[in-house]
């Protein structure tokens, strides 16, 4: 008898090794296959995951990959527009450094209570990673990658850089990458000038843009619309000050013969702006 539990215990303790070294194995290999993401500091994207991943279905399904894609700097998209997202994508994006878990927390109970995935609390800086680098799966090793990407783009850039990598870098609609593609697509105007009502229709759609179709709206989308400018007037996020990213007009795509001049960004509460004269604040403010 006493063989027999020593036998057991021999195998038990082997189990536990081997799945410990599976599991080291494992995160060492998510950490040394993560992405360097110091550069996106001053140079732009040239793709993303999602485009590719959005290639690749339109190959599989035989028709032509179309890709309207025009990448334009913070300065040139509308407060409108960025406000707009914040509200519906990230409420507190300006406080949190990369995951929101007092949201992440809530979805947690409302997943659990429905028996289903009913909920997400990505961040704009979670979906950023994921456009970026990985994909839609809701896989637990592309979860645990997405949040340590997340973390090293909250370490290495500033809050407004990444806003602008998210509002340059997701998708629109079909083909549609962006928020100046999407403004010349719906609205015919460049996303410097989107007004109020087209902003909030525009971060209306962010959630199926496959479906939601700022061009054809739907009661839903119009719905949620109204919700969205109802919230923007009563976000006051502190102010931040920043320097923008150095981008040569080497690693910017040149947009449209009829683009207008770059403006001065809207300063709204939480708006970053350019720092005053003197030496510059790099990450400045609360939350970052």
């Amino acid at each position: 008898m006493k063989l027999k539990a020593r036998g057991i215990l021999r195998a038990t303790g082997r189990g536990t090794a081997a799945l410990l070294g599976v599991g080291f194995v494992t995160a060492a290999y998510i950490y040394l296959t993560l992405p360097d993401v110091r550069g996106l500091r001053t140079v732009n994207p040239p793709t993303t995951a999602f485009m590719e991943l959005r290639a690749r279905e339109a190959r599989a399904q035989g028709r032509p990959a179309t890709r309207d894609w025009r990448w334009v700097p913070y300065a040139r998209i509308s407060g409108n527009l960025k406000r707009a997202v914040i509200v519906t994508e990230d409420g507190a994006f300006w406080q949190h450094e990369g995951i929101d878990y007092e949201q992440l927390r809530e979805s947690m109970e409302t997943n659990w209570e429905r028996g289903e995935f009913a909920r997400g609390a990505s961040t704009i800086t979670q979906q950023l990673a994921k456009n970026l680098y990985l994909s839609p799966s809701k896989n637990p090793i592309r979860k645990i990658k997405e949040l340590l990407i997340t973390r090293r783009l909250e370490v290495e850039l500033t809050k407004q850089r990444i806003l602008e990598l998210y509002l340059n870098a997701i998708e629109w609609g079909d083909g549609v990458w962006g928020a100046e593609a999407a403004a010349r697509r719906y609205f015919r105007k460049p996303a410097a000038d989107l007004s109020p009502f087209e902003s909030a229709l525009l971060a209306a759609a962010i959630a199926n843009p496959h479906i939601l179709d700022p061009a054809h709206p739907s009661p839903r989308l119009r719905r949620r619309q109204q919700m969205i400018m109802r919230r923007m007037g009563a976000v006051t996020p502190p102010p931040v000050i920043i320097e923008p990213p150095t981008v040569t007009p080497e690693e910017r795509p040149a947009g449209p013969p009829d683009m207008p001049p770059a403006e001065a960004p809207l300063v709204l509460p939480g708006t970053p702006v350019p720092a005053p004269t003197g030496k510059p604040t790099g990450r400045g403010g609360p939350g970052q």
